[in-house]
């Protein structure tokens, strides 16, 4: 029992910056979704937007954001576990052009929502919903919020470490699971190298 946990502890320990990354894009996901649902069946009697539904596109920016999170944080943790080479797309300079997209979806998508209000009272920003968390769609908003932005600066931290680690190694064109070994792969380097007898 105790071999199990102790595996189970490095899994997470190894697996933290996706799994947790993951989590928060399906916990961002849900709350763009209940947001979503609340403000595409509005009651007629509803005092947000005098009753006439609506969404805000930046729910949907977030939204699209989680969700290619989601893939983008599988993909990875499949290629970096299951050891995975392809030539292009299995780099690091692969890896930071993905993060650096995912860097700039999550800071838009964090910020403009911030910035973002609603009618009638266009002066209250979701950045300070303080005076309305009595209300579950302010407490929505406001955890909306806040994974938004705890995303975003997952997503800068695995972008900065990824960085480091290529510019360490010198390993842009490397294997992004950073173990390479040139006479173990198939990935490439000096042909003359895969002739070597273990």
């Amino acid at each position: 029992m105790i071999h199990f946990v102790r595996v189970f502890v490095y899994f997470l320990l190894v697996n933290a910056d996706f799994i947790v990354q993951f989590l928060f894009s399906v916990v961002l996901m849900a709350l763009c979704a209940v947001r979503l649902h609340y403000t595409l069946h509005l009651s007629p009697h509803d005092p947000l937007n005098g009753g006439v539904r609506f969404y805000d596109h930046i729910v949907v920016e977030l939204l699209i954001t989680s969700i290619i999170t989601i893939f983008w944080s599988t993909f990875i943790a499949r290629t970096i576990h299951g050891r995975h080479e392809h030539r292009r797309m299995n780099t690091f300079t692969a890896e930071l052009v993905g993060l650096f997209i995912l860097f700039l979806l999550w800071l838009i998508g964090a910020a403009v929502a911030t910035h973002t209000s609603n009618p009638p009272d266009v002066d209250v920003r979701w950045g300070n919903l303080s005076s309305c968390w009595t209300y579950s769609t302010c407490r929505i908003l406001t955890a909306l919020l806040a994974f938004a932005w705890l995303g975003w600066i997952l997503v800068l931290a695995l972008f900065v470490m990824s960085l480091l680690f290529a510019i360490a190694n010198k390993a842009f064109h490397d294997p992004m699971h950073g173990r390479w070994d040139r006479r173990a792969t198939n990935y490439g380097g000096d042909l003359s190298m895969r002739n070597i007898v273990r």
